[in-house]
């Protein structure tokens, strides 16, 4: 018998979250056999940013029951029952918290239908809920809402559970009581933790780094490490007595730090070195009639590439994504495989280059901005994103398209000042696997701004 659940929360600090809804579908294998849907009052104002997720304010909570008042009904509906949940870590985590609250200690084995996923379905590109279950062809309503988010999940199961034919990996995945609960000494390690963005370092009882990560939340991450299952990670668990880490504010400046420090630490419990698994590369070269065209190939570092990419499908979606922005030629950007026009000058779409009705001069300027865009080729610029506290912000230098290390400042003349900017900058090593990383970060995410710099 199964618990299917979702969860919606405050949000807030670790630990700290009160329950804003909830849904339970109890599940025979076969059909729902019984559910219960409630909105709960947290006693706690809700936080903005889940408002606006999941509509629900505080207002709508008022008159709902307290935790205490549907507590019953929890317990009842998931007596003898294995709980399952989309990232069930969480949602387990926090009915624990709330039943402690009351004094009560609430136990049940768990299955986590992101691990089962991750298992029966590894080619998903992606295998949060929404996308999975979109992937998947699953009808979804009421997304981030309890008994919407329940529902697809109940409905991702049974999938789960028809593909897994010899039942193994379900037997093998459900966890024991006591799986996903800290010890009182991982709980001490995750209090001291930052719920922030930086690089972690979990030490053995010698002061050996065994592992290194980087994580938008320190906290929740190194808390995720103590409770996934595997022999591997268990070994983890059992060696880390301690784990020391490092603000950086800027995710690209913690993907950076990481990568440098894996290669200088090699620790134990990486699966690798941190270098990036580069697979396709955007090369660029002139056709007999002077017009600038983009080809996808297999990443060769010995001819020059513009852009790389970990995978074809990622870098066709770039060269997609700066068609339509930049207006370019289907047929220039190996997207047509037509022997004249491509399909879009037809339709109005494309001014001709492939024809040559658009002029080389006129069309290799759009190529160029594109480029310039989304390239560091012979740049010298400060990228500038968040830092470390309020009033301060990161900087990472690239000097004539190479990465130089990075650093963090409060002042503009700091920036503005190059012999300034420089003694601030942590001088770090420049390869494919940083240029990578950085061109990546770049092309999927914001920073604050980017700064030209004189040499």
């Amino acid at each position: 018998m199964y618990a299917i659940l979702d969860i919606e929360t405050t949000g807030g600090k670790y630990n700290e979250e009160g329950i804003t809804e909830i849904a339970i579908h109890k599940f025979d294998g076969d059909k729902v056999v019984d559910k219960f849907i409630s909105l709960v009052n947290p006693e706690k104002d809700i936080q903005p940013f889940v408002v606006k997720l999941t509509g629900i304010n505080n207002n709508m909570l008022r008159t709902a029951p307290k935790f205490h008042e549907v507590a019953k009904r929890i317990v009842e509906i998931t007596e003898g029952t294995v709980l399952v949940a989309h990232n069930a870590q969480f949602d387990y985590r926090i009915l624990r918290t709330e039943f402690r609250r009351l004094g009560y200690d609430f136990e049940r084995k768990s299955l986590c239908t992101v691990d089962l996923s991750k298992t029966l379905l590894p080619d998903a590109e992606s295998h949060s809920l929404g996308k999975l279950v979109r992937s998947l062809g699953i009808a979804v309503s009421d997304r981030h809402r309890a008994n919407g988010d329940a529902i697809a999940t109940l409905k991702l199961f049974k999938l789960l559970l028809a593909k897994d034919i010899d039942k193994s990996i379900i037997k093998s995945t459900i966890r024991e009581e006591s799986t996903g609960e800290l010890s009182q000494r991982q709980l001490n390690i995750v209090d001291t933790l930052p719920s922030e963005t930086g690089v972690y370092y979990m030490l053995n009882k010698d002061g050996e780094i065994i592992f290194i990560g980087k994580s938008s939340n320190i906290k929740k991450r190194v808390n995720q490490h103590f409770t996934k299952e595997g022999s591997r990670q268990r070994k983890l668990q059992k060696e880390t007595k301690k784990v020391r880490f490092e603000r950086t504010g800027s995710e690209l400046v913690s993907a950076l730090k990481e990568y440098a420090e894996l290669r200088r630490n090699k620790p134990l419990f990486n699966a690798s070195d941190g270098s990036v698994a580069i697979s396709h590369a955007l090369y660029s070269s002139e056709d007999k009639n002077g017009y600038i065209t983009l080809t996808i190939h297999k990443a060769d570092f010995s001819k020059n590439p513009i852009l790389t990419f970990n995978g074809f499908q990622s870098a066709e979606n770039f060269v997609r994504r700066i068609e339509k922005e930049f207006g370019l030629c289907l047929k220039l950007i190996g997207l047509s495989q037509a022997k004249k026009a491509c399909s879009k000058v037809a339709e109005g779409k494309c001014e001709g280059a492939c024809v040559q009705e658009e002029s080389a001069e006129a069309y290799n300027l759009k190529v160029q901005k594109a480029l310039d865009k989304y390239t560091l080729t012979n740049k010298n610029v400060v990228l500038v994103d968040k830092g470390r506290e309020m009033g301060e912000y990161s900087a990472i230098l690239i000097k004539n398209g190479r990465y130089q290390g990075y650093g963090f400042y409060e002042l503009n003349h700091q920036l503005n000042n190059l012999h300034i900017l420089e003694s601030i900058i942590t001088p770090m090593q420049a390869d494919a696997n940083t240029h990578h990383i950085i061109t990546s970060y770049l092309r999927k995410k914001r920073i604050i701004k980017t700064l030209e710099i004189n040499n």
